[in-house]
């Protein structure tokens, strides 16, 4: 199974039950429907058409990780930010990072690789993950991610992301 909306009601929570709890809670966004995305150039083939003149937007490139004392983490950084995992694990505090596998990020987001969101935190918070968010989102205007598949995007604006954040009990950690 791949990571589109096909196969969402194999998720312990589809895309479509989390929009119904975003429009539930009142959060506002834009839901944008678009072919498979797997990767940060994909994902700027398509940016074009979602975008809005004007609008400061940040848009995401999403690792769920692991440390060697078994954490989980969720770590989402601007798309063009360069990564270096033994940087990111002494920045975090945490030693040698690795990228956790398929069947954990399911088991722990939610979700299968190729939608990997701050969205998945909604599975993610009760399995313990840890999540880690650039600091540039505290002074975007809207935030581009996938709803837990990875052939829709919503656009949200920051105030959004950050209520959402509160509804279920996270807290990012913000990375400079």
């Amino acid at each position: 199974m791949d990571a589109s909306s096909a196969y969402q009601d194999s998720l312990p929570t589809s895309s479509d039950a989390l929009l119904a709890q975003l429009d539930d809670w009142g959060l506002e966004y834009v839901l944008h429907d678009h072919v498979p995305l797997r990767t940060v150039e994909e994902a700027k083939s398509v940016e074009a058409q979602m975008a809005v003149p004007g609008e400061k937007a940040l848009r995401l490139k999403n690792l769920y990780l692991r440390d060697r004392k078994k954490r989980n983490y969720l770590v989402s950084l601007e798309q063009d930010r360069e990564i270096d995992l033994k940087a990111l694990g002494k920045a975090l505090g945490v030693g040698n990072l690795s990228f956790g596998s398929a069947d954990r990020v399911l088991e722990n987001l939610g979700i299968r690789p190729g939608a990997v969101s701050p969205l998945a935190m909604v599975n993610g918070a009760e399995k313990g993950v840890i999540f880690h968010m650039d600091a540039a989102a505290q002074e975007a205007d809207v935030i581009y991610m996938h709803p837990l598949v990875n052939d829709r995007t919503i656009a949200m604006p920051r105030a959004g992301l950050l209520a959402f954040f509160d509804r279920i009990g996270v807290s990012p950690h913000w990375l400079g």
